[in-house]
């Protein structure tokens, strides 16, 4: 079974949540019990080990297809709840990594199991009403509607797409229940999860967001890169020595500085 990976996208995500609207039946099985098994499957299969993701940003302006901006980011989560970025990358306009690094903060800051919680596809969230089937990239999904409870930035207005199979939530898609600015007269959402080496994770995310004065801009980013534990083991050790090693090189300059000649 797939670890769960939440990642939320700071002002512009509103990530899972749930509630009954109604106990209707659909084939062999209730609203009711595929809710259920969407709690027991996050709760499930939450990471217990470190990864890293590398994410690439880019942000779109009114009128254009070119990006504005690029920023390539580096995503560590530690268990049970720390997380932690550094770019690697930017290019073109200033203002997307400012958005980029508002996005990050707003992760490392809703990582803990409380913030979850609140953004969680939990009946304390949202009330659930069922909208049909349909097929998402090959898989069979439940699409149910999301009718957030609260007006808060990182709750959805719109539909999920849950995997029959495993009840993994495979897309979210609609308006944020709450603008994040003044400046924002809407926001609309489309987050895309998938199974990246055992660990459930967002792969692509798209924002549009209607701007006073500027009109719509659009912020996308895609997984570009995972690290396992293994591997994020290895980075640290290597990180580790560097620094080391850089240390003996300032003390042995040092050293040699203040010796006395003869």
């Amino acid at each position: 079974m797939a670890r769960f990976a939440t990642l939320t996208i700071g002002t512009f995500l509103a990530l899972f949540s749930y509630g009954v609207a109604q106990e209707s039946t659909h084939g062999a099985i209730t609203l009711n019990a595929i809710i259920e098994s969407v709690e027991k499957t996050q709760a499930g299969i939450r990471p217990r080990v470190s990864y890293q993701v590398v994410r690439e940003f880019q942000l779109f302006g009114a009128n254009g297809s070119n990006p504005k901006s690029s920023v390539v980011a580096e995503v560590e989560f530690r268990p049970p709840s720390s997380k932690d970025y550094r770019i690697q990358k930017s290019s073109g306009s200033n203002r997307g990594e400012q958005v980029v690094r508002q996005i990050l903060d707003h992760e490392v800051e809703g990582a803990t199991q409380v913030h979850q919680s609140r953004t969680a596809l939990a009946r304390d969230n949202y009330t659930f009403t069922y909208n049909g089937e349909a097929i998402l990239d090959g898989q069979p999904c439940y699409v149910l509607g999301l009718q957030p409870k609260r007006r808060e930035t990182e709750l959805v207005s719109g539909q999920a797409w849950i995997d029959k199979h495993s009840f993994s939530v495979r897309q979210i898609e609609g308006e944020l229940a709450k603008n994040p600015s003044w400046w924002l007269r809407k926001v609309h959402v489309k987050l895309t999860f998938a199974d990246v080496s055992g660990t459930w994770l967002q792969t692509h995310m798209e924002a549009v967001a209607d701007v006073r004065v500027v009109g719509s801009h659009t912020l996308t980013s895609r997984l570009v890169d995972y690290r396992g534990p293994a591997e994020v083991a290895a980075i640290h050790h290597k990180q580790e020595a560097g620094k080391r090693h850089s240390i003996e090189e300032i003390r042995s300059f040092t050293l040699s500085a203040t010796a006395p000649a003869f």
